[in-house]
C-alpha cells in the first residue's frame, strides 16, 4: 500500500504543476429558493445600461460645451485686440490734440452758460 499511496501523490504533485486550463465560460449554480436572482440580474443590467447612456450624454454635452468655451474665447481674444487697438489710436489722437480739446470743452460751457444766463433772464 506504501506504493500506491507515493504513486498517488506522484500523480497529485505533477497535476498541479500543470498551468491551469482557461475556460471561456462560467458555470453558476443557483438553488431554486433564491430564484429571483435573474430579475436582480436583469434590474442590475438595465441600471448599467441606462448609467452608459447616462455617461455618453454627459460626455456629448461636455464636448459642446467645451467647443463653446473655445469660441468664447477666440471671441474674447478678438474684441481684446481690437479694444487695445482702439485704446492705442485714442490715446495717440488725444496726445496730438489734446489742447484742441480742452479748448472746445471749455468754449462749450462757455456757450451753455451764456444760453442759460440768456433764458433766466428773458423768462421773467
Amino acid at each position: 500500500m506504501a506504493f500506491s499511496g507515493s504513486a498517488s501523490n506522484s500523480r497529485q504533485r505533477q497535476s498541479s504543476n500543470r498551468l491551469p486550463q482557461r475556460e471561456e465560460h462560467v458555470q453558476l449554480r443557483i438553488d431554486p429558493v433564491h430564484g429571483d436572482l435573474d430579475d436582480h440580474v436583469q434590474d442590475l443590467h438595465q441600471r448599467v445600461v441606462l448609467l452608459k447612456n447616462v455617461a455618453k450624454e454627459i460626455e456629448q454635452e461636455t464636448k459642446y460645451q467645451n467647443d463653446l468655451l473655445n469660441q468664447l474665447e477666440e471671441t474674447m481674444a478678438k474684441a481684446g485686440a481690437g479694444l487695445k487697438n482702439s485704446m492705442n489710436r485714442l490715446s495717440r489722437a488725444m496726445a496730438q490734440h489734446s489742447s484742441n480739446h480742452v479748448l472746445h470743452v471749455v468754449m462749450f460751457a462757455l456757450v451753455c452758460f451764456f444760453f442759460v444766463y440768456l433764458w433766466s433772464r428773458f423768462s421773467r
